[in-house]
């Protein structure tokens, strides 16, 4: 019986599994060289196969097949496909600039294989790029991709780490870029200083979604600020809200201001507006 694992592979960070004959296990960041529908590529096996990965996938098809471990000649080959990268990094900004297009350069992507060789680029329009692709192929006797991207997608490629001092989390866990809002960051109480919640990409910070759905499901439990409650205390207006706490800023009728447990709330007099941020 095939084993299967998840690999991720490729510059942009596809996740997938991939089959395996002949070898029953694979340990987590194992090096591997695959057969992916875009040629020979190394990857990096991250776990066992199983329903619950294949519900996170979304798929329960492989994606390629698992050739063999990396041996020390396919590093060195690795490490060689970096220095050449490099070389057809730089000659296609000199193709670019003489075709003069419209277009940022980003990165570039030489299959382990040696299929193909794809070019990542950035532009506000779309561009005719069919004869650089034809002055590319000319070149390096390759056949050629170019791939539009977004602002997201390049920190994907080239950033490191996120100013929590951990690896950018596009570029290890997420395979897909999830909607922020600043209603996010608010309802967060995080500052709203766009240097501060934009993350190397420039957009809002993917990680203030992580926590949004459980600030959403406790300040739904929780009276509205403005709301007229009866605690232990006595009645009061709400002033404020501790979400995560579950806990309410209460002004009772003497002035005093006071925090409440959600618990220690009696009755709710009158709702209050609800927020909108």
């Amino acid at each position: 019986m095939e084993s299967r694992f998840v690999v991720r592979y490729g510059a942009t960070r596809f996740v997938g599994e991939f089959g395996c004959k002949g070898r029953d296990s694979y340990s987590r960041n194992s090096q591997v060289v695959l057969r992916t529908d875009r040629g020979v590529e190394v990857g990096e096996v991250l776990t066992v196969a199983s329903d619950r990965t294949r519900d996170y996938l979304g798929s329960t098809e492989s994606k390629g097949t698992i050739l063999r471990e990396t041996t020390e000649q396919d590093r060195q080959k690795l490490d060689e496909l970096r220095v050449k990268e490099r070389e057809e990094f730089l000659g296609c900004q000199e193709l670019i600039a003489e075709h003069k297009l419209p277009m940022q350069l980003v990165d570039v992507e030489h299959l382990f294989g040696g299929e193909r060789l794809l070019f990542y680029y950035l532009s506000e329009n779309r561009v005719d790029f069919r004869e650089l692709v034809k002055a590319l192929a000319a070149r390096f006797r390759m056949r050629i991709e170019m791939r539009q991207i977004g602002v997201r997608d390049e920190a994907k490629l080239l950033a490191d780490y996120g100013d929590c001092g951990q690896p950018v989390c596009c570029n290890t866990h997420l395979r897909e870029m999830p909607p922020v809002s600043m209603k996010m960051a608010k309802l967060q109480k995080a500052t709203l200083d766009p240097t501060k919640i934009s993350g190397r990409c420039g957009r809002l910070k993917c990680c203030l979604r992580y926590e949004y759905d459980t600030y959403e499901e406790y300040r739904r439990e929780l009276p509205n600020v403005g709301a007229v409650v009866v605690t232990r205390v006595g009645q009061g207006k709400v002033v404020g809200q501790e979400i995560l706490a579950r806990k309410l800023l209460v002004q009772y009728e003497d002035n005093r201001q006071m925090m409440a447990d959600l618990a220690d709330v009696l009755t709710v007099v009158s709702k209050g507006k609800k927020s909108n941020d």
